[in-house]
């Protein structure tokens, strides 16, 4: 009789570390290839459909009618700027108290530990980069080279989107590619005007329907998943019964866990990565009970790393050994450093006074969207980069609340239409920067005994150009429509509230100036690759997602075909 040794039966072919965006791909990738696999999420376990409590409640079932409390606030003072922190969602957010950390500069950290991390949470918009994105380092020498191109790319961007479901409409433009969509969503008439304008006015300035991870129209492959169409219920933070929009819990996960090769383990806080000097290699992980606080050890061949940015950083930065003393892989000492992010900071609201006889009804989860258009093929401004932009309008009513009485009841049953309105923020490039930077505290742990990890990132002037630069040009651009009472605003928000921090273990070509190769692959450490946001060499406009769970699926099948030829 074959009896396993307590180490082989904690022995994978795999190991990925997170589950939410690009660790869901991963688990499917590897599983789909007949890869035993270990998924590692640090947070509660929560299944598609089973653990989503407010999905189908109605307005008047929530106690505080869907706002949180004074007390909640309080407690929170980051977690509670976010949009989708409120009582249909609270519980699917890391609150500042369970999970401190130390802000050297403000720095708003917006997290979600459970199965499925903040796949769940996400504004769902798709956009691929382009090549003038991959470029962008190379033109202007801030950060380095990518070591990767668009053609690389592309076929593994086709990949995800056929089995996410994307919806988006083809519109041909360079800085944008199209990419494999279902039936696109539809803007509303004061969107297409803003469009039709924007196109009469501007040669280089467009605006279309958001692209976005919804099903519009599912094919095969998502009735295979069991999803179903998006109802445009617009109620996606609470998770959706329906599988209408791409999540790790409604579609990867399921995916792998069917194939009989993915062993999901929560509640499991990675320590560090186990690093062999004989055999100059990762040989496993180590994890924390998040409840009995015991550590246990997990052994594989192979090791991706997807917590989520900042926390694959904080993992890195604690695999210490002594070949490396500094963080797993940190030859070059550049771990934890170069950290960028979006800038959301200005916004725009106006008001149009046509259409009149046109309003809205029913939902969609989903906006306009005005690409890039600044600095694209050489530079033409005071700043560096650019920054796209969100479009939206629509139509509400208003009753008037002052009376009493009869007064009150018929204002109320007779609403009055306002006039249109419209909207846009920014998202903006920031540049990487090596004192833009998270570093471990010496002394201070958090109830794990993981380092309490220090944010030292804030916004520069190149942002501060770039906010003006997009208030000055949208106040033009929603003149030149028509549109009136315009108003502007720099939240001054600290970084952070965007949620899509980058960097930290970036790719490049170099080992010297680089963590990763362009297969997402440790220079240093030929078995641990990294897929999520940390691997980012630079920001570009577009949200990150896509690209994440691109570079995951192409990366596990170099993994492995490296694997079978023995190379790792």
């Amino acid at each position: 009789m074959n009896i396993l040794t307590n180490a082989e039966k904690r022995t994978y072919g795999a190991i990925v570390i997170g589950s939410g965006m690009a660790g869901g791909w991963a688990a499917k990738e590897f599983c789909d290839k007949g890869i035993k696999t270990l998924v590692l999420e640090r947070g509660r376990k929560v299944t598609h459909n089973e653990d989503y409590p407010t999905t189908l409640m109605s307005p008047w079932e929530f106690e505080h009618r869907g706002q949180l409390t004074k007390q909640e606030i309080d407690e929170n003072p980051t977690i509670s700027k976010c949009y989708a922190f409120r009582e249909d969602a609270k519980h699917f957010f890391v609150k500042d108290k369970e999970h401190p950390y130390i802000q050297d500069k403000p720095f708003d950290w917006i997290r979600g530990y459970q199965t499925g991390g903040k796949s769940l949470l996400w504004a769902r918009q798709t956009q691929r980069w382009s090549q003038l994105d991959f470029d962008g380092p190379a033109r202007d020498g801030f950060a380095v080279p990518w070591p990767i191109t668009y053609k690389e790319i592309d076929p593994w961007y086709s990949y995800v989107e056929h089995f996410a479901g994307i919806s988006g409409n083809k519109d041909g433009l360079d800085s944008l590619p199209d990419g494999d969509f279902l039936p696109p969503m539809e803007l509303t008439c004061v969107e297409k005007h803003f469009q039709k304008e924007m196109k009469r006015l501007y040669s280089d300035r467009h605006v279309i329907i958001g692209r976005c991870a919804h099903l519009t129209e599912p094919r095969d492959i998502h009735i295979q998943q069991g999803r179903g169409t998006c109802l445009g219920r617009n109620l996606c933070q609470r998770g959706c019964p329906y599988g209408g929009y791409f999540s790790a819990n409604s579609s990867t996960l399921p995916w792998a866990a069917k194939t009989g090769n993915m062993t999901l383990r929560t509640d499991s806080v990675v320590h560090s990565i186990i690093y062999d000097e004989q055999k100059q290699k990762a040989v496993g992980v180590r994890v924390v009970d998040a409840h009995t606080k015991e550590m246990v050890e997990y052994y594989a061949k192979v090791i991706f790393v997807t917590a989520a940015a900042l926390n694959t950083n904080l993992i890195l930065l604690n695999s210490k050994s002594s070949r490396f003393p500094n963080g797993l892989g940190n030859d070059s000492g550049l771990l934890g450093t170069h950290v960028a992010f979006h800038n959301y900071r200005a916004s725009l609201s106006a008001e149009y006074e046509g259409y009149l006889d046109y309003k809205t009804s029913g939902g969609r989860p989903n906006s306009g969207y005005i690409p890039r258009f600044r600095n694209l093929y050489k530079q033409e401004t005071n700043f560096l980069r650019g920054y796209a932009a969100g479009m939206s309008g629509g139509r509400g009513t208003h009753a008037d609340q002052s009376a009493i009485g009869e007064s009150l009841k018929n204002s109320l049953l007779n609403p009055k239409w306002s006039n249109w309105y419209a909207g846009s923020h920014m998202m903006g490039e920031t540049i990487p920067k090596e004192s833009n930077k998270v570093t471990l505290d010496a002394t201070k742990k958090d109830d794990w005994g993981m380092p309490l990890l220090h944010m030292d990132v804030s916004y520069d002037n190149n942002d501060d150009l770039m906010v003006k630069d997009f208030i000055d040009q949208f106040t033009e651009m929603y003149e030149k429509a028509g549109f009136k009472n315009i108003k502007t605003r720099d939240s001054h928000a600290p970084a952070g509230l965007d949620i899509h921090e980058m960097g930290g273990v970036r790719m490049g070509s170099d080992p010297k100036t680089s963590l990763l190769n362009k297969w997402n692959q440790m220079h240093h450490v030929k078995n641990v690759f990294v897929t999520d946001g940390a691997c980012m060499t630079s920001t570009s406009t577009q949200n990150p997602s896509l690209t994440y769970m691109a570079f995951t699926a192409r990366a596990v099948d170099y993994a492995v075909k490296e694997m079978k030829k023995g190379n790792i």
